[in-house]
């Protein structure tokens, strides 16, 4: 048992652009946690953006990986192959965001409720003080330009791709540059003397973590269970896997339309019918599934 997998031909170009594009991600994602671990200082808002930007590494690393053993052949023990070890990607990048998230919210909130004042002190330098939260705006600043890019640039592959760890990155990344607005806020907050500007702005990043780790550990834990294949931004079925199941009972009325999503595939089996001759699952029409690709396969039993 050793066929060869690989991806359909429909979604080659757009795997290798994607591989390409997540390798730019891990360049770019560590010369920020480079830039920002050498300016952040005693900022608190610094401190959880810092710990994002490391946070923001899971999901590119595990999509390369996934993309790798994706192309792998089934074998002996491993009868389906490893079409979901996208989808175990997924379940750590969502178990990372969730739990890293509650980590800095905490620290925040700690913070807060102590009423922690956080000093940025200064540096001479060429005969004259120079305020340190220079360094940390413009290391902010640097820090929301690669995430906006590549984010934008992730979600319409993302979405050809039907890649639910794709897309989380691309959320992870517009949490990047927005947690780089919210960070550069707070330390502006302090040189003006406002001391709870840090914190509030490490709160607000956190609660966007938590928020986007909660909706991709719904999503990722529903595919692990066999759950119905879902949209890539919602735990709700997809419009593919309901095309696909209308198609089903039209076309064996009475019968039972089951269907689980194996990472960016969807296998339908329907139950109480004996398999039809000369029935083809890769020709039976199905309105309204334009990714024909996506349909892995269509099984018989009664």
């Amino acid at each position: 048992m050793s066929e060869r997998r690989g991806h359909p031909a429909e979604i080659r170009a757009d795997m290798a652009a994607a591989v390409r594009l997540e390798w730019w991600n891990v360049g770019w994602s560590i010369s920020i946690i480079v830039a920002m671990g050498l300016a952040m200082g005693s900022s608190q808002a610094m401190k959880t953006a810092w710990v994002e930007d490391m946070l923001g590494l899971v999901p590119p690393i595990a999509f390369l990986i996934a993309a790798r053993f994706e192309r792998r052949p089934s074998n002996a023990r491993f009868h389906y192959g490893f079409d979901r070890v996208n989808g175990l990607g997924f379940l750590i990048a969502a178990v990372a965001l969730a739990a890293v998230g509650l980590f800095l919210l905490r620290d925040a909130v700690v913070a807060l409720v102590t009423a922690e004042h956080v000093s940025i002190g200064s540096a001479r330098l060429f005969g004259h003080d120079l305020w340190l939260g220079w360094f940390m705006l413009a290391a902010q600043a640097y820090a929301t330009i690669p995430p906006l890019v590549i984010g934008h640039m992730e979600l319409p592959l993302a979405k050809r791709l039907r890649d639910k760890l794709l897309h989380t990155d691309a959320l992870m990344n517009k949490a990047n540059w927005q947690t780089g607005v919210a960070g550069f806020l707070g330390v502006a907050g302090l040189g003006m003397g406002w001391w709870w500007a840090d914190s509030v702005a490490a709160a607000i990043i956190s609660l966007s973590i938590i928020a986007d780790g909660i909706k991709a550990l719904r999503v990722a834990t529903s595919e692990l269970v066999d759950g119905v294949p879902c949209a890539l931004d919602s735990s709700k079925q997809s419009e593919e896997a309901a095309a696909v199941a209308k198609a089903l009972r039209k076309r064996f009325p009475g019968a039972r339309v089951l269907m689980r999503e194996t990472g960016r595939y969807i296998r339908a089996e329907v139950v109480g019918v004996s398999p039809p001759r000369n029935f083809d699952s890769k020709t039976f029409e199905i309105p309204g599934l334009d990714d024909r690709w996506r349909l892995e396969s269509i099984a018989f039993r009664l």
